[in-house]
């Protein structure tokens, strides 16, 4: 049973909507939703349906489902804020594009951290080469329980804080720090989730706050220039160089804190931001 790890932080009439990623928690973005907090905005930690409790917990949903969790709690907020934007890490970067490409006159600003399209990283083993055959095998019922299990550095450049996550993840507390697998068909919806997103980034006007650390050791910065290259709405490029991919809880979390915190707020007082790089 999925045990529930949302959070809000009550602030002023300017929301963020944080999604967390594939097996993860809220508790992933807790660090940078009280840093926005502090900043003076209201924070609402979201969980994706399906997640913080086992794997067939998990397996029982689809990205749709994903999706339609983010959708909800999106309306829920934008009804007591002004302004309403949205951020995600890995997955939930993903999501949050797709929130800002399908509902436009919600979204007022994205911030798009570690976007994870591909699993393309250099910790990413070489059978991971073949996981574009995941959706077949999901077609096919091969593998249902089937993961690929998490491997070192966990996405953590910080030595102390990997040992603190892999020690709660492998412990068995998913909603303190996410599943310690990624299971062959819920990486299936994944991908169908990132081919579906990939067709509709030209839909997303908002500006957009790209963040990806430079050695993602998940997702190689090529997932950012996607994104970059692929939105109609103006840009901005954080690249982080002491962190891996959980760069809401790695070392330079406090930049990516204070640039998020100027990027919405500078939307906030009328001053879209223009197309720029880091």
């Amino acid at each position: 049973m999925a045990k529930t790890a949302e959070f809000i932080f009550e602030g002023d009439r300017n929301g963020v909507l944080l999604i967390h990623g594939l097996t993860g928690t809220p508790t992933e973005m807790r660090l940078v939703g009280k840093g926005l907090n502090r900043a003076g905005f209201t924070v609402v930690g979201m969980q994706l349906a399906g997640h913080c409790g086992t794997e067939d917990d998990l397996l029982a949903t689809t990205w749709e489902d994903w999706y339609a969790s983010v959708e909800a709690a999106a309306e829920e907020l934008r009804g007591r804020v002004d302004h309403l934007f949205v951020a995600g890490l890995s997955m939930g970067a993903v999501l949050a594009l797709r929130l800002a490409a399908r509902r436009p006159e919600w979204v007022d600003g994205v911030g798009v951290f570690g976007a994870t399209f591909r699993y393309d990283g250099w910790s990413i083993p070489w059978t991971g080469k073949f996981s574009f055959l995941l959706p077949w095998f999901k077609r096919f019922g091969i593998g249902r329980k089937r993961s690929f299990i998490e491997q070192p550095p966990y996405g953590i450049r910080d030595e102390r804080l990997r040992a603190q996550v892999s020690s709660a993840m492998f412990a068995g507390d998913s909603a303190a720090a996410g599943l310690p697998g990624n299971p062959w068909h819920a990486l299936a919806e994944m991908y169908a989730l990132a081919k579906d997103v990939r067709r509709s980034l030209a839909q997303v006007t908002a500006p957009c706050l790209i963040a990806h650390a430079v050695e993602d050791d998940v997702a190689s910065v090529s997932n950012a220039q996607m994104v970059e290259a692929g939105v109609s709405g103006p840009v901005e490029m954080l690249l982080l160089g002491d962190s891996y991919h959980m760069i809401t809880i790695d070392r330079e979390r406090r930049t990516l804190i204070d640039r998020s915190a100027d990027f919405f707020q500078r939307i906030v007082n009328g001053a879209r931001p223009t197309r720029v790089a880091a």
